[in-house]
């Protein structure tokens, strides 16, 4: 008797414990009824995909989603966003927008939440057939009568002496033939258009050459040649031409190299902190040839005209160090100003150095 009331005892001592852990080990299940979609093939054109994707919380605690994040802008997801109770329903609607993105994709979705499995990864896939483009998406600069693919030519970088060629497709979009030629361009560009009479509805060629070698400049360049359509001229006819002239340092011997000259700024930029609307303020930077030949400061270039930029000269000697004065000029301006000072010079480790002044002009 006294054994039978020791066990009565001890167990109803230990279920508070044990009811206890059960309680603690308690946790949301998400369980998807798939974790993966394929949207097959389909046009371009039909717009945004929608998939469902069901889930049921298998847990024993109401499950909480945390977080939908998919792997890219084109997949949008939605969600159930109320604690969902033990033996609930819930749903994750994954929305693919396929606008302008053609082909194969395979994106992921990533479900974080307070389940025993608390980060699950759903994955939609498909291939999308392209629709047919007009002619405006691929020619959307307008030329006159004309629609061109690109109304810029960026040759990026060009060395020195070199010689480069590009082109950009055209098309008549007028009922009437056209006759093209250019302006006399700058010596440095020659521009042709093949055929030079382009038939209605026909397309052709822009071809342009940069020959370097005749230009005298370093640094960015830019510029603009004019078309003349059925022998007359438009200024608003044109299509503009850029690129970044280097020096070609590639022929340097290792010795040459070696006594090359070489250039150090004590800064590289300046803050000249609150000033008065109206102002101007000066900051002077200090460059010096560590080298051991002279350096020449090719060119210096200001992001806007309210930025002067004067060195004191421009063949610096080994050793030797010279002021570069900037005055900004806060005329006309208001607020966080933040401009650059583009050095160009001879070191062949070093020929481009941009220098930053930045202001805050007051209000009055």
């Amino acid at each position: 008797m006294k054994i039978r009331i020791a066990l009565l005892f001890a167990l109803v001592v230990s279920l508070p414990i044990f009811t206890q852990a059960q309680t603690a080990t308690a946790k949301a299940r998400i369980a998807f009824e798939k974790l993966q979609h394929n949207y097959g093939t389909f046009k371009e054109e039909l717009g945004v995909q929608t998939v469902s994707f069901n889930f049921k919380n298998d847990g024993s605690v109401p499950l909480i989603i945390n977080n939908v994040q998919a792997s890219c802008g084109c997949t949008t997801p939605e969600y159930t966003r109320q604690p969902i109770a033990p033996g609930a329903k819930g749903l994750i609607k994954v929305s693919y927008d396929p606008r302008n993105r053609p082909g194969v994709f395979n994106k992921t979705i990533r479900v974080s939440s307070n389940a025993e499995n608390p980060d699950v990864v759903l994955t939609i896939l498909g291939d999308v057939t392209p629709r047919a483009r007009t002619i405006e998406e691929d020619f959307p600069n307008v030329i006159g009568p004309l629609r061109a693919k690109t109304n810029h030519i960026a040759f990026v970088q060009i060395k020195e002496n070199q010689l480069r060629k590009d082109s950009t497709e055209i098309i008549n979009t007028t009922d009437q033939p056209v006759q093209l030629s250019f302006k006399t361009p700058p010596p440095h560009l020659s521009a042709v258009i093949r055929p030079a009479t382009l038939a209605p509805k026909q397309k052709g060629y822009m071809v342009v050459t940069f020959d370097a070698s005749k230009i005298k400049a370093y640094g960015f360049v830019m510029h603009r040649i004019y078309l003349n359509i059925d022998g007359k001229d438009d200024y608003r006819n044109s299509i503009a031409v850029s690129t970044t002239l280097e020096e070609d340092f590639s022929k340097l011997s290792a010795a040459e190299l070696a006594n090359a000259p070489l250039v150090k700024y004590d800064v590289e930029s300046f803050d000249f902190g609150d000033i008065k609307p109206g102002s101007k303020v000066e900051h002077t930077f200090n460059l010096k040839n560590t080298g051991k030949r002279d350096l020449i400061i090719r060119d210096v270039k200001s992001s806007c005209g309210c930025t002067a930029v004067s060195p004191s000269k421009n063949l610096v000697a080994s050793n030797e160090s010279v002021p570069l004065k900037v005055v900004f000029d806060s005329a006309g301006k208001s607020g966080r100003q933040n401009k650059t000072i583009t050095i160009i010079t001879n070191d062949p480790k070093n020929p481009t150095t941009v220098l930053r002044i930045s202001t805050n002009i007051l209000t009055q």
